[in-house]
């Protein structure tokens, strides 16, 4: 191609790059030999090789791809992170969960990749962050525990929590139950006992918890969740909720709109009446129609777009080599139509 334009093949590769002191006449002469050939550019393995990166962000979402793409919060975060980088030309490579065994995915070792963004955090002993810094690719953490040179990307949940609580206690509730998302490693469903609840490693599921204490809540029961799903909380509202009426919550706070959405579903089917006889809230803003039209759950609201773009402004801050603060997003209450004041 280069000889038939008449040029040198460095001139040639200055010709579809776009760069460097080349006349236009010559630009034109070699795209128009190209187009003679057939040919449509340089190699994107042969750049990659040269420039010594893949062009890729390893998205560790840290669970199975089917249950992510059920929740709403997941769907939101990823379009923000992929609308970021795909506007730099990064593509995006979604690595899905942690084997049973605690293991690092065989895609974390082997896979190409510039930086590994673990959108849900990271655990103190973390198998997939080590299998990366041991490959020198650089990490952005998600609400998760801080590592050595990882930028984290958070939210201000723990004074989302607080205010929410302290809704709560203005409206007469003393008897709190906790709808928690996954408290620790391997994930488990059921009431959570002092033992558990004395050390949270999950951070959103700490940061909430100790914003309800910092409201000076000091919830009845703690049930936890495997995951962010409307079965889960049903599951808990049914137990939290199939007890004789002197021994139930008068409110119940779910660490996600998704686990508060299944809790309304179980406190309709008990014919419990809501917000008259139990007040419900959530976390995290997402839009339930489904629940009704006349149902607005009262939820802290959080950024997910601006969280998953700023975890993908990270990202990219960490391929050109700069230096990467931790951010930490704003949240705030809404408060709906779920929460009323205590039954008295």
């Amino acid at each position: 191609m280069a000889a038939l334009a008449g040029v040198s093949v460095s001139t040639a590769s200055l010709a579809f790059s776009g760069s460097g002191p080349i006349a236009d006449a010559t630009r034109e002469r070699v795209l128009a030999a190209a187009a003679e050939l057939g040919y449509t550019g340089p190699s994107p393995l042969g750049r990659q090789l040269r420039s010594g990166r893949s062009g890729i962000v390893g998205v560790v979402i840290g669970d199975h791809v089917s249950r992510s793409f059920r929740d709403p919060v997941s769907i939101k975060v990823l379009d923000g992170l992929v609308s970021e980088l795909g506007t730099h030309g990064v593509g995006v490579l979604l690595v899905p969960a942690v084997p049973s065994d605690g293991a690092a995915d065989p895609l974390v070792a082997s896979a190409a990749m510039d930086v590994g963004v673990l959108v849900w955090g990271s655990r103190r002993e973390d198998p997939t962050h080590d299998a990366l810094v041991r490959r020198g690719i650089p990490v952005v953490i998600g609400e998760g525990t801080a590592k050595p040179g990882a930028p984290v990307v958070g939210l201000e949940d723990r004074r989302g929590a607080a205010d929410l609580g302290r809704h709560l206690r203005e409206l007469g509730h003393e008897r709190v139950a906790v709808v928690a998302l996954p408290v620790a490693f391997p994930e488990r469903t059921g009431l959570a006992d002092a033992e558990r609840l004395a050390d949270v490693e999950k951070t959103p599921t700490r940061n909430r918890l100790e914003g309800l204490a910092d409201a000076g809540i000091r919830p009845v029961a703690v049930w936890e969740t495997e995951a962010s799903l409307v079965e889960h909380g049903h599951a808990a509202g049914r137990a939290l909720l199939d007890v004789p009426p002197a021994e139930r919550p008068t409110a119940v706070v779910a660490q996600s709109d998704l686990l508060a959405a299944g809790v309304l579903l179980a406190a309709r089917e008990l014919g419990i009446d809501v917000p008259g006889e139990l007040s419900v809230a959530g976390f995290d803003g997402v839009d339930l129609p489904w629940l009704g039209a006349d149902v607005q759950l009262t939820s802290v609201r959080q950024p997910f777009e601006q969280k998953g773009a700023a975890l993908g402004r990270a990202a990219l801050q960490l391929v050109a080599g700069d230096d990467v603060e931790d951010v930490l997003l704003p949240v705030e209450l809404v408060v709906g139509t779920t929460t009323g004041p205590a039954p008295r």
